[in-house]
């Protein structure tokens, strides 16, 4: 009997590590990132560090999609990376509230390009049938990035001036690069990069054969967006020093249930997994606002990356499911336009609703569980449509 699936190849074990190194760069900073832009004068600003990154990755997503499907996954990945690597090189250089917001702004887009790429390659090295379980072990690899990537950021920033913390994010990002440029572009029939490709029809913009999944992954993402931005400020409140702690718990609880996820959604569907994952983010949000010490939180952070980790497996194969090969990188682009969107929306509501009132921390969880609330409500109205391997 074989330790490892069949699909895990050289190749895909080259794409999981790259996703390590990139998920790693981008998420380093971000734990200190709040406390960077009070000291900068913009505390006022703190729910735009999220919600910018967000939106002009959302806003590439169709671009990212589109480009996936006419030129290859590997050079979209390749941009991405590379956006990571040059932008957190700048930050250093523009430490101003304006500036800083727009290289926020402009760091979006690798998140924009990346993962978009990084799916739609694993989507065409693995069997149909094993979908769910590929997911769950590349958002696997993806997931130990955020866990380590907070956690030896923050203790960086602990020990080294915050310059430094950016420029390891940045060499992080080109080791990224270098693995990718060992990969085999798996999209046959690839046409030059030319202008034209960037001009997008109303039909190319949103894949509507995936509406549903990408749906329920916005009101799931929601909780999401408000721990990114209000966790660091949750903790510090509580009296943890290393503002990246909660991120680490909650990712690496999430890494065993993502392959548990995959084959389960294999198996049994991918509504009763997303079902159980909603309620689990609830339940996460519900403890994490009525926390009152670190060992609350960190049990709630556990129980939050239960949720996350059968989510995101689970959402993509279901995506994938329901895409057409031809269109795969527009079904993933669509995807992670409703993620961005969730996350990025949930960033700014809670930057709104805590507005540096500790009082507010109780108000700014339970709506997120209400959010995760509505995303269980559409599963039981969603039907899950017979899974078809088109021949197109």
């Amino acid at each position: 009997m074989k330790f490892l699936p069949s699909f895990f190849t050289i190749d895909f074990f080259l794409l999981c590590a790259s996703s390590f190194l990139f998920f790693s760069s981008f998420n380093m900073i971000i734990p200190e990132l709040p406390a960077y832009l009070t000291s900068l004068g913009g505390a006022e600003y703190k729910g735009l560090i999220i919600s910018l990154f967000t939106l002009s990755a959302g806003l590439s997503r169709p671009f990212s999609g589109k480009l996936a499907d006419k030129i290859g996954r590997i050079p979209v990945m390749m941009f991405g990376a590379s956006v990571c690597f040059v932008i957190s090189l700048l930050y250093p250089l523009m430490s101003f509230v304006s500036g800083f917001l727009f290289l926020r702004f402009i760091h979006g887009f690798s998140t924009g390009f990346t993962p978009t790429g990084t799916s739609a390659y694993v989507a065409d090295i693995v069997p149909f049938q094993r979908r769910g379980e590929a997911m769950g072990i590349q958002s696997l690899f993806g997931s130990l990035g955020m866990a380590a990537g907070p956690a030896i950021g923050g203790w960086i920033a602990s020990i080294w001036p915050i310059e430094i913390l950016f420029y390891s994010a940045s060499f992080t990002a080109i080791l990224s690069i270098l693995i990718l440029l060992k990969l085999k572009e798996t999209l046959e029939e690839k046409e030059p990069l030319r202008l034209g490709l960037f001009k997008l029809k109303r039909d190319e913009l949103i894949e509507k054969r995936v509406l549903a999944p990408s749906l329920v992954l916005f009101f799931s993402v929601f909780s999401f967006g408000v721990v990114l931005t209000i966790i660091p400020d949750f903790s510090a409140h509580l009296g943890i020093a290393n503002k990246g702690l909660f991120f680490a718990v909650f990712t690496l609880s999430s890494l065993g249930i993502r392959l548990i996820a995959g084959k389960a959604s294999d198996r049994y569907g991918r509504i009763p997994v997303l079902r159980a994952a909603t309620l689990f983010m609830m339940g996460s949000m519900v403890l994490i606002a009525f926390s009152e010490t670190k060992t609350a939180l960190m049990g709630a952070g556990v129980m939050f990356g239960c949720a996350v980790g059968m989510n995101s497996p689970t959402t993509a194969a279901w995506v994938i499911d329901r895409s057409l090969n031809a269109y795969r990188g527009r079904a993933l682009a669509t995807m992670y336009i409703f993620l961005e969107a969730g996350i990025g929306i949930g960033a700014v509501v809670s930057g709104w609703l805590f507005a540096n009132e500790v009082e507010n921390f109780k108000l700014v969880f339970l709506t997120a569980a209400s959010m995760a609330a509505v995303a269980l409500l559409v599963l039981f109205f969603v039907k899950e449509k017979t899974r078809f391997e088109d021949k197109l």
